[in-house]
């Protein structure tokens, strides 16, 4: 199981990871430990599509970056890179 709140209260990028390893999903956040609750505290009233993707998820994985516009650059990279789905 994910155990996102062991995130780090700094910038950064997740990426979550399916079973296979895959990406599936890749995030910013200016506080990556208060943005980890959005996803995992189990709300009802998540999109559809985040809800299916957050039960896909079995890895979240962090990078922590010195401010936000390294966290946006690094972002836009992974992206391109991992071509979530």
């Amino acid at each position: 199981m994910v155990q996102p709140f062991s995130a780090p209260a700094l910038p950064g990028v997740y990426i979550m990871r399916n079973a296979a390893g895959d990406a599936i999903y890749v995030g910013k956040a200016k506080s990556l430990k208060k943005r980890m609750p959005y996803y995992f505290s189990g709300k009802e009233d998540l999109p559809d599509k985040t809800r299916r993707q957050v039960a896909e998820t079995e890895k979240v994985e962090f990078i922590v970056t010195d401010n936000e516009v390294e966290a946006l650059v690094l972002e836009n990279t992974l992206i391109k890179k991992n071509r979530p789905k």
